[in-house]
Order: structure tokens, then sequence, then C-alpha cells
């Protein structure tokens, strides 16, 4: 999420557990486990709402991934089965979001010292926001940031090209005007999303149990060569991803990830056929940073 200080990307990011459905009985165990390990299953209390993350910007590689004298799980760890919410990401050290790389791509991390090499899952939906430059203004109606478009340029350059292809959805969000606040515009409350959320993931399970991977529990996890067979789009649909791909040239990881997306967009309208508005949709997102970038 790229927008202004105030615009509530913060506020977006801790209510996304509220739409997600609860862990279940599987996922709680290795929940508890995890956290029984860094010590922090407070009284032994187990909860079925699913873990939300969310580290200072100052956190190190270690605190992120984990470490220590007996290698304790890091905070990717601890979000497993749930949301890693990095606030502020350009923030961050270089070498604590690159090492973010391997846990977003295999779902786990993984801790190697001279005697012994540790393993922790980390399945987990990373959320980030960001001001779109250091002023935290560029782009908005009115303001001028002082040193122009390279401001945002170079903070948004923070951020490694390898990382980056790794976040599937991009979104602006703008500022909150007073008019906002005096007159809301329609809503639609959490509990309605969330039904459809857990509508959605419950068409993810029986497909992958149909294609006998049981352990694939959303369209996320599922390989490459699967997505390729459950997320094939109609003609218009292909024919859109494959100019695209040329005209912004996507990485084959972008592409595969445009077809996830665009799979889990079908799921939450209920429709097995993925069409071109499905596919434009998930293109939309990915693009929307090169966007903000552009008009500042």
């Amino acid at each position: 999420m790229i927008g202004p200080p105030g615009s509530g990307k913060s506020m977006l990011a801790q209510r996304l557990p509220s739409i997600l459905p609860p862990l279940s009985a599987a996922e709680l165990l290795e929940v508890s486990m995890i956290h029984s390990v860094a010590g922090q299953l407070s009284g032994g209390k187990l909860s079925d709402r699913r873990p939300f993350r969310s580290p200072h910007h100052s956190a190190t590689m270690a605190s992120l991934i984990g470490g220590g004298l007996r290698a304790k799980p890091g905070e990717v760890s601890m979000a497993h089965h749930g949301v890693l919410f990095l606030d502020e990401l350009p923030e961050f050290s270089a070498q604590a979001l690159d090492a973010l790389r391997q846990p977003l791509e295999t779902g786990e991390c993984v801790i190697a010292r001279a005697n012994h090499r540790v393993s922790y899952p980390a399945n987990i939906q990373l959320i980030a926001a960001m001001n779109p430059c250091r002023c935290g203004m560029a782009g908005e109606p009115g303001h001028t940031c002082a040193r122009g478009p390279r401001c945002a340029a170079d903070y948004q350059a923070r951020i490694s090209g390898p990382l980056m292809d790794r976040i599937d959805i991009r979104i602006d969000v703008p500022a909150v005007s007073a008019a906002d606040l005096l007159i809301p515009a329609a809503s639609e409350r959490s509990a309605d999303v969330a039904r459809r959320v857990a509508a959605a993931r419950e068409i993810q399970r029986a497909r992958f149990l149909e294609f006998g991977a049981a352990r694939v529990r959303t369209n996320a996890q599922c390989s490459t060569a699967m997505i390729e067979k459950i997320a094939e789009p109609d003609r218009g649909g292909m024919t859109l991803l494959q100019d695209a791909a040329e005209k912004l040239k996507f990485s084959a990881r972008g592409y595969h990830r445009i077809l996830k997306v665009a799979r889990t967009i079908a799921d939450l309208d209920g429709q097995r056929a993925i069409g071109r508005i499905h596919i434009a949709e998930a293109i939309s997102y990915r693009i929307a940073g090169e966007r903000l970038i552009a008009a500042a």
C-alpha cells in the first residue's frame, strides 16, 4: 500500500485478520508449536485467530528471520498462517528486506550456523505500507515535493527489484479528505467480506483436493505447473496477458503470479472461468506502483 501519512494504510492492514477464516486444527497446532519454541505461548492459551505481527522498521535481519544462540523463530515464522505487516517498508534495512525473499518463495525460514541448520515454517501473507516519498506527499493534489520526482524514485528504490517482484498486489491509498469523513461512502461490513473470503477458500480447497494436492490450501501456495492448469484464461484474457507481458516486460515469476491473483479474483466472484476482466484487474494491481512514480 502506497499513500501519504494518515491515509489509513496501517488501519487497513490491522483489519485484515478480521476477514480471514479462522485457523484449522492442523494450522492451530503448527502456530502453537512455533510460539511455544519462541517462548511466547503465554499460559498455554490457544486462539484460532490468525497471527498478526507488526515489527518496527528498526528490526534486524535476525529478529525478522530468526536467530540467537539457540536459533529461535523470528517475526516471519511467528506470522506463520497469518499476516506479517511491515509499516514504513523502505525504512527497514536492505539486509533485512532481502532476507525476506527466501521465505516468500519457499514458505520457510532457514537459519544456518557453523554446527547446525534450523528450518522454521513461514507461510505468511506479507502486507507492506509506505509513503510515496520521504516527505510523504508526492503526487497529492495541492502538495509539491521539494525534491520533485527524484524524491519518490530514490525513496522507492530502497526496495530491491527481486523483492518487489514478489509483491503481487500494489495499491495506491489516497489521502482522506474532510468530505470523506463528513459524507462517508457506502461500505461493506467485514463480516460480509469474511464470508466471501471463506467461500473462495473453500472453492480452492476443493479444487486442490481434486488435483491430489491436499496440502495446498490457497492459490498462492500452488506450483507454477499447477497454476497454468487451473488458471488458464479464456481467449480474450490470454491475449491481454500476452500483450501486457510483452509490453511491460513481466518476469516469469510475475507472469505466474498474475495468474494466481486472477484465479483468486475469479474465485471471489464465484466464476470457474478466468476472463479478460479478471486478468485486467490482476495486471492493474501489479503496475500500480509504477504509475505512482510516474505521477510524482
